[in-house]
């Protein structure tokens, strides 16, 4: 360390406390950006989210996170008038993590999905007008002029790839005569398609190898061209019979453990082992968990339109129904024999899986506090009972939550078509795939929202000096890894609510588009220099997406006021609260 800044270690260590409570709100509030479509369409569990999000932030933010950091974000304003007060540009960066974490927090918990690298630039450039430094307005990559013109460049750009894509399974596969046997016929491409895009963005975002210009482009296209081959033959030879067995066989032992089984389970009787227990051989991703949800009350021309619980228990195979009124199994055609349910004049649909596939019902679950605390709330502190249940609580509630329903918006899901819930299965692993492909992008660009101040500081208290870049330590990239899953873990929850099914139905089919729109418009728009957001990109293909129903009432308009008007008020709040921050702490009397 520098002998000069020793007495200022005090502004390092508030710095490091901002720095912790900075990167576990991004996580809480930016990772379920990509998590969020697949939880909504229950392609994954909340769980299974939290376990995902903790190994491909890490990944992200370790193997693939910058090494060297800007110390200031997109150049917000110059370094150079701080050269002769090292401690002060410390404190600038100090002030800044604080008025990061600080509304990042707020945000997170009021549910507001907001763009962390917007809240780093408006604490900085709060930072930076409280210590009169000039601000970097001009229109130029990162300029403050950019970031707000983003607000309505990113949402547009990913709502049209997240639309094309959709629109492709939509009239490809989802409104064909027989859907499931053009799904299965085409879900290699688009899963090779995925894995494509996952090459190019390693490709162009791996810190150690070459770049795409280094590269070449015969070497470049080779490398995506051999990842697509390989997992177009790796999906024919191995999932196609493995979806055959389950989908179109219908057979409910089946396990993602019986996929290297590959041709052989074409045979009539495949070599099986440790088969599934259970009748359930595909989720219901269109359940409702109560009656709140569905538009029992819409009428067009004097009929009503109804609903999954208004409509007579669906014969299962053997004649029996489920003690709760609803059927176990569905029929093997839609309505309209295209797969999808019988649609209304006015484009409703009736809520109610089709496909000769066993489906279940999603059951609506107790929240945390009325499922582990109130057990026990009459017990003493010490009991044993009493202690292992807080001690769950505090682990899992965060994870534990339901955000997949969505009351009151009965009106609005019904406006989406239902689709074969079969079909519907194919394009989970393809959704999960994307999903991951979102996480690891965020872990190795959005790390340096909350590291960029720190290290900064960091830097300049070893160093004695002020400079642009900085050295990242693999160690700091190491925590910050960890702590992006870990808010997410805890507190995510509120900002998943706030996305997927709140905004429009969202179904594996639809959310894979949308997640793979956004990836495209990150990935593009890092090439290009352009400034966008994961969180605005998400948005726009959420729309985009649930526009394909040719229906402007199939979005919860409401919830994108709310969701674009946290987008304006990110930078003024969080350049405020640094602000403010700094401008004590120059001004304070010493003594």
């Amino acid at each position: 360390m520098a002998p000069a800044l020793q007495k200022y270690s005090w502004i390092l260590a508030l710095t490091t406390i901002a720095f912790v409570f900075s990167s576990a709100s991004n996580g809480a509030n930016d990772v379920a950006n990509s998590y969020a479509t697949s939880v909504a369409a229950r392609t994954l569990k909340m769980w299974h989210a939290g376990i995902l999000a903790c190994f491909t932030e890490f990944l992200g933010a370790v193997a693939l996170g910058a090494k060297v950091t800007s110390t200031i974000k997109s150049g917000v304003f110059g370094p150079d008038k701080f050269q002769p007060a090292p401690a002060t540009f410390m404190l600038v960066m100090g002030c800044a993590e604080v008025g990061s974490a600080t509304f990042l927090t707020i945000a997170t918990f009021y549910g507001m999905p907001v763009s962390t690298t917007q809240t780093v630039v408006g604490a900085l450039a709060g930072a930076g007008i409280a210590a009169q430094t000039p601000l970097k307005w001009a229109w130029s990559s990162g300029s403050l002029s950019q970031i707000a013109a983003s607000w309505a460049i990113a949402p547009l750009i990913s709502a049209g790839f997240g639309a094309a894509l959709f629109l492709t399974v939509k009239f490809l596969v989802l409104e064909r005569k027989d859907p499931l046997k053009w799904g299965m016929r085409l879900i290699p491409f688009y899963l090779a398609f995925t894995a494509a895009v996952l090459a190019l963005f390693i490709i162009a975002e791996l810190p150690d190898g070459e770049s795409l210009e280094e590269m070449g482009p015969g070497k470049a296209v080779g490398i995506i061209l051999g990842v697509f081959g390989a997992i177009l033959a790796f999906s024919y030879l191995f999932l196609v019979p493995y979806f055959h067995r389950k989908l179109v066989v219908a057979d409910a032992r089946m396990r993602a453990w019986h996929i290297p089984l590959g041709v052989l389970l074409y045979r009539e009787n495949p070599p099986l082992y440790y088969p599934g227990k259970g009748e359930h051989i595909v989720t219901d991703y269109y359940a409702k968990s109560s009656v709140d949800d569905q538009p029992n009350d819409l009428e067009k021309n004097g009929e009503k339109i109804k609903t999954r619980d208004e409509s007579s228990v669906l014969d299962t195979k053997d004649g029996a129904s489920s003690d709760n009124g609803i059927s176990s199994s569905v029929d093997a055609t839609g309505s309209n024999g295209n797969g999808t349910t019988g649609v209304a004049p006015r484009g409703l649909s009736v809520p109610a899986p089709r496909g000769n596939a066993v489906v279940h019902i999603v059951p609506s679950h107790p929240e945390p506090e009325e499922r582990w605390l109130k057990p026990v709330r009459d017990l003493p502190f010490y009991a044993p009972k009493k202690i292992w249940n807080w001690t769950k609580y505090l682990f899992l509630q965060g994870v534990s939550r339901d955000v997949v329903t969505q009351k009151n918006l009965g009106a609005v899901h019904a406006r989406a078509v239902v689709y074969d819930n079969r079909v519907e299965h194919l394009w989970t692993y393809a959704q999960v795939a994307s999903a991951m492909m979102m996480s690891i992008a965020h872990g190795s660009n959005d790390v340096a929202n909350a590291v960029g101040p720190w290290v900064a500081s960091y830097n300049t208290y070893e160093t004695g000096e002020v400079t642009p870049k900085a050295d990242t330590p693999i160690w700091i990239l190491i925590i910050a890894g960890l702590l992006l899953g870990i808010g997410f873990w805890i507190y995510g929850f509120n900002v998943m609510r706030s996305l997927g099914n709140k905004i429009t139905q969202v179904s594996p089919t639809r959310g894979f588009a949308m997640e793979l729109g956004a990836a495209i418009t990150v990935l593009l728009a890092s090439r290009l220099g352009l400034p966008v957001s994961t969180t605005q990109c998400l948005t726009g293909a959420t729309i985009g997406v649930a526009l394909c129903n040719f229906d402007v009432r199939a979005v919860n308009w409401k919830q994108i006021a709310f969701i674009f008007s946290s987008w304006i008020i990110t930078l003024p709040s969080a350049g405020l609260i640094s602000g403010l921050l700094m401008a004590m702490a120059l001004n304070t009397p010493h003594f």
